[in-house]
């Protein structure tokens, strides 16, 4: 406008800003504003220009989904980009630069440098309340008081990260883990890829729904120093529980006839996939396959979730074997003994049956 011979006043009162305003946008950016324009976030964050596509495909009515598909970003990233900058409506890509901008700048105070929120976060930690349990709780309890909010983001980095010292790291064992140490967003891959691996994306749909028996998930449980393993299988649908004896260590080989003798214990017809994590002792589920006919599927990398059935078991095997044993010391006899007293657990999602109940009546059905 200026270019086209409008004076400042000109330009302001069409604009529909002060006169300031425009001035000092003529005048060019100061300090503080060239700083704030050369900033580049991280990869993982979004650009300015990223934000600008966001803006204009909010504003032509595109899903989150597309705009994140176009972007090759996820969703969520989108869809928290935008309802945190006022929404669909609202939405405008400097504004939400702007306001990324302040919240990455350094330093900051700490959120649990005040002693009153920080007293507070360590009653209920020493309670054994989770940070998220935290950081809602503190919303009920505290609905008018802005300073006692804290997410339960800050109080894990607050524990894991060296350093902030706002929280001693010895709360870690108030923590359901017990870590004292975070894993990074991103890792690097280490472990070698097992040849012919067929992925859990391929597995029968009917393994899904737990409606059909025989479809089995695999794991070991290390433990003391990493020296020792025991092997477990359980079922899916009867939640049944068998234990694999591994006192020479845990190759492939050895995890190999440890799962064949396992599977002799009930009928063949019981036995239609397996389900495992990608751990160099499954090197040889080839020939597994071949002799027994059960097809193992791998899960995707860091991701125990695909293993419903066996995480959570493995969670209660660990009351029996705390991470602190030497497993090579226990017998074929103490890991059925083990197996035996789990087997015999009422389960809730089972409506507290027991999963030697569950498993007796899919025997008698398939029988």
């Amino acid at each position: 406008m200026r270019a086209d011979g409008m004076t400042v006043a000109d330009v302001a009162r069409e604009i529909g800003c002060s006169l300031r305003t425009v001035e000092r946008v003529m005048a060019g950016p100061g300090k503080r504003e060239e700083r704030r324009t050369r900033w580049s976030p991280g990869e993982r964050r979004l650009s300015l220009e990223e934000r600008e596509e966001v803006s204009l495909r909010v504003r032509r009515g595109d899903t989150f989904t597309a705009i994140a598909a176009h972007l090759g970003r996820s969703t969520s990233t989108v869809s928290r980009e935008v309802n945190a900058n006022g929404g669909r409506e609202h939405y405008r890509a400097w504004r939400a630069h702007d306001r990324a901008y302040a919240c990455a700048r350094r330093p900051k105070q700490a959120k649990l440098a005040c002693p009153r929120l920080a007293g507070q976060v360590i009653e209920w930690l020493e309670e054994w309340w989770s940070p998220e349990e935290i950081a809602r709780r503190l919303l009920i309890e505290f609905p008018d008081d802005p300073m006692m909010r804290v997410s339960h983001e800050t109080i894990y980095q607050s524990i894991y990260v060296q350093g902030r010292g706002e929280l001693s790291r010895e709360l870690a064992r108030c923590l359901r883990t017990g870590r004292a140490k975070r894993r990074p967003h991103r890792r690097i891959e280490t472990r070698g890829r097992i040849p012919d691996m067929v992925m859990i994306s391929e597995r029968p749909a009917e393994a899904d729904d737990r409606a059909v028996p025989g479809h089995w998930e695999g794991d070991l449980i290390i433990g003391k120093n990493g020296q020792s393993a025991v092997g477990t299988l359980v079922e899916r649908t009867s939640g049944y529980v068998l234990l694999l004896h591994l006192p020479d260590g845990r190759e492939a080989e050895k995890v190999n006839g440890a799962m064949r003798r396992a599977i002799a214990k009930l009928p063949a017809e019981f036995f239609r996939t397996i389900t495992w994590d990608q751990g160099k002792e499954m090197a040889k589920h080839a020939s597994f396959t071949v002799d027994t006919g059960i097809q193992v599927y791998f899960c995707d990398p860091h991701s125990p979730w695909q293993r419903p059935s066996n995480e959570n078991t493995n969670g209660l095997l660990r009351q029996y074997m705390p991470k602190s044993t030497d497993l090579s010391l226990l017998t074929e006899a103490d890991l059925d003994t083990i197996a035996r007293s789990l087997n015999n657990r009422p389960r809730k999602r089972l409506e507290f049956m027991k999963p030697s109940e569950r498993l007796a009546e899919l025997l008698a059905m398939t029988g």
